[in-house]
């Protein structure tokens, strides 16, 4: 097949034009295009007039296409459309005596489990959380009535933290393989709207997310996989440097049993603190590294759509318009727009007792009133030392510092919302005005169990404050109406990614712990469900591989 990219055509467009382009670019006739299929649409929304963008992969006569291409060898979007299909590096005959382990089923431990039960490796699969649907119902429970499980909530169970966001799947990642698009198509064999395999933002939503994830867990299951839930690894066991295998709390029944394992996928997400306090007890090398935080912003989605789309704004095409903001401010910290979620909501994401962390999420359907997102600043790991705390010449800032830094926050933010994860919350105009809100505007938070207005400025340092103040103004000169009086500040957003990284070697595992394989957004090697699925395949292959020459 031939591709051809950088297609424009207007939005209203006639359901022949993407053909009759083709046909135009290629300089051949009608009859000579046997097929084509779109592979990428987006859209061009920087001139008056909204131009949709097409990358199409098209079908020819096996002579035409070797003259074509060689006709268009120079040209920039004409050439051989990629292999898409993904080839697994190895198969098993059989599962081994000694099955891989898989700690953690969000994005990238379902990826790995699923991957490793294709290629016949049978996985066992430990989650701390819930199946998703019970686990729906915790999470509500902190919603609706104030109640946490820490065991069960938007952090720890089936699907990850991923389950309860936008659904987003698309990353800035390289990709030479293609394995986004393995990630993708397996979602829409679970179920997932076929149209994220071609535009260029997909999403698919809480709601849809829940059924695709169930789904994914039948798949594995019925390839020999096993999963099991409410299973909490409290201890590795190491011997020489290599890994031998897990001690695993049953937080259904109270027990606890060992589990013989010399490949294991860690695979916990950013939230769980007490694994990583578990493994670097252990000695299993970790470092500390940036991250970001700041406050959830809405706006009323109207605006962003007038603001990002202009007159096509509400085009079905088109749906709810989304932003990427960035700044850098005077004090020389960066504040950007992180995980923005269109016609969604706040939610309280909290996984420990007496903590308060906000975070966005949508449905497929992205019709709710509001838009929101995250405005963070970033940080690095000389940020996380207690007041009065020093380093020593040449010492490194602790690997776990970062969590207790995000603890010291989502703490001072429980108490700042009235200590009953109500999230404090403030005014745009009266944070930029440093003066406590007393009322809300015409944008009602949309955040779960619900919002106590104060001043935000005692619930971040101070060099965080300054830099968004300013960044604020900078953004209203973007969008316009970004620094609207009324839009809605609620904090605070401390888990953008994980404060350190579990570092692995060129073949994926530990540097120090052989067998262990760090994976995912717990071991920073992701952010986001796209990387984290793509990363979840190259672990799994790298764990195969390693069985396979065991045979």
């Amino acid at each position: 097949m031939i591709r051809l990219t950088e297609l424009k055509l207007p939005l209203d467009h006639p359901a022949d034009a993407l053909a009759a382009l083709i046909v135009n670019t290629l300089g051949i006739r009608p009859e000579e295009l046997l097929s084509y299929s779109i592979h990428k649409r987006s859209y061009d929304a920087r001139k008056q007039k909204l131009l949709l963008v097409y990358i199409a992969h098209v079908t020819l006569a096996p002579a035409l296409q070797e003259r074509l291409l060689s006709q268009f060898a120079a040209h920039p979007h004409i050439g051989l459309a990629p292999d898409l299909d993904y080839h697994p590096p190895t198969q098993a005959v059989q599962p081994p005596a000694l099955r891989p382990v898989v700690v953690g089923f969000g994005p990238c431990g379902i990826f790995a489990a699923l991957l490793l039960a294709q290629m016949g490796f049978a996985p066992i699969v430990l989650e701390r959380g819930k199946k998703v649907r019970e686990r729906t119902k915790d999470t509500w429970g902190l919603w609706r009535k104030k109640e946490l499980n820490p065991e069960s909530n938007v952090q720890f169970g089936e699907g990850g933290a991923g389950t309860f966001s936008d659904g987003k799947l698309w990353s800035q990642i390289k990709d030479p393989r293609h394995l986004g698009r393995k990630v993708m198509t397996e979602f829409v064999k679970a179920g997932a709207p076929a149209e994220i395999l071609l535009v260029s933002k997909p999403h698919i939503g809480t709601f849809k997310l829940v059924k695709v994830v169930e789904h994914m867990r039948q798949q594995i299951e019925a390839m020999g996989g096993e999963i099991r839930f409410e299973q909490r690894v409290s201890d590795v066991h190491i011997e020489g440097g290599q890994l031998r295998g897990l001690s695993v709390d049953n937080l259904a029944d109270g027990s606890r049993y060992a589990l013989r394992a010399d490949h294991v996928v860690m695979a916990p997400g950013h939230s769980a603190r007490d694994t990583f306090a578990m493994l670097h007890e252990r000695g299993v090398f970790m470092q500390a590294k940036p991250f970001s935080i700041g406050f959830r912003i809405e706006h009323p989605q109207g605006l962003i759509d007038r603001a990002r789309l202009g007159q096509h704004a509400g085009h079905p095409l088109l749906g709810a318009a989304d932003y990427k903001l960035v700044h850098h401010a005077a004090n020389g910290r960066s504040v950007y727009s992180f995980c923005m979620c269109p016609g969604g909501t706040v939610v309280a994401a909290t996984s420990e007792v007496g903590r308060v962390v906000t975070n966005g999420m949508s449905q497929y359907s992205r019709n709710e009133r509001n838009a929101n997102a995250g405005i963070v600043v970033g940080i690095t790991p000389p940020d996380y030392l207690a007041p009065g705390e020093k380093l020593a010449a040449g010492e490194a800032v602790h690997p776990l510092a970062g969590i207790a830094f995000q603890r010291r926050l989502e703490s001072q933010a429980f108490t700042l919302g009235g200590s009953s994860y109500e999230a404090p919350g403030q005014r745009v105009g009266d944070f930029l005005a440093a003066r406590p809100s007393t009322a809300l505007g015409s944008v009602e938070p949309s955040y779960k169990p619900g919002v106590h207005l104060t001043d935000l400025a005692a619930a971040l340092p101070d060099y965080a404050i300054i830099a968004m103040r300013e960044a604020l103004g900078a953004f209203g000169k973007k969008i316009k109406g970004f620094d609207m009086p009324d839009a809605m500040l609620t904090g605070v957003e401390t888990r953008t990614s994980s404060p350190l990284r579990i570092t692995r070697g060129d073949d994926f595992q530990s540097l120090n712990v052989r067998g262990l394989y760090p994976a995912g957004e717990g071991a920073s090697y992701a952010g986001g469900i796209l990387s984290a699925g793509v990363d979840g395949i190259e672990v799994a292959e790298a764990v195969a591989l390693s069985l396979a020459a065991q045979r």
